[in-house]
């Protein structure tokens, strides 16, 4: 078995609003299935900021009107990408509160890593449906034990 060691460094933006979280569904690569941080990878000469910015306008449609730095943090994971293949992926984050001017989060799957975003009431998320980065931030702001 043949094994893909990378890093990859994301912005993600952790939306709050009336005991709701907004989450986009993983289409596609280790946390495929799971709900995670609307966010993703910096491009190169962009800034954690702009990134976030971009990421949140891409996944669910919001322009961001304020940020705020949480934390970073990382987390390691294994899958398999392919038969035969795997990755070992060193996953670094770094975590902001947002705020969007837009009431209505985009919906739609954008046909790549997306299947969509959704509110999802913060009481009835359990881990096994998060990514390591969504838990974590929950944990973080003490929703969750």
């Amino acid at each position: 078995m043949k094994t893909i060691v990378k890093t990859h460094v994301g912005a993600y933006g952790i939306l709050l609003r009336d005991g709701k979280i907004a989450l986009v569904k993983k289409a596609r690569g280790g946390y495929k299935g799971k709900y995670d941080l609307p966010g993703g990878g910096i491009e190169h000469t962009e800034t954690p900021i702009e990134a976030l910015h971009r990421e949140m306008m891409e996944e669910v449609s919001g322009t961001v009107i304020k940020e705020e730095l949480l934390d970073v943090t990382s987390t390691n994971i294994k899958w398999l990408m392919e038969e035969n293949v795997t990755e070992d992926l060193h996953h670094i984050g770094i975590l902001y509160l947002v705020d969007i001017k837009e009431e209505n989060l985009k919906i739609d799957a954008d046909g790549l890593d997306s299947d969509g975003a959704v509110w999802l009431p913060i009481e009835e998320l359990k881990e096994e449906q998060l990514s390591p980065f969504a838990w974590y931030a929950l944990k973080k702001l003490n929703y969750k034990k």
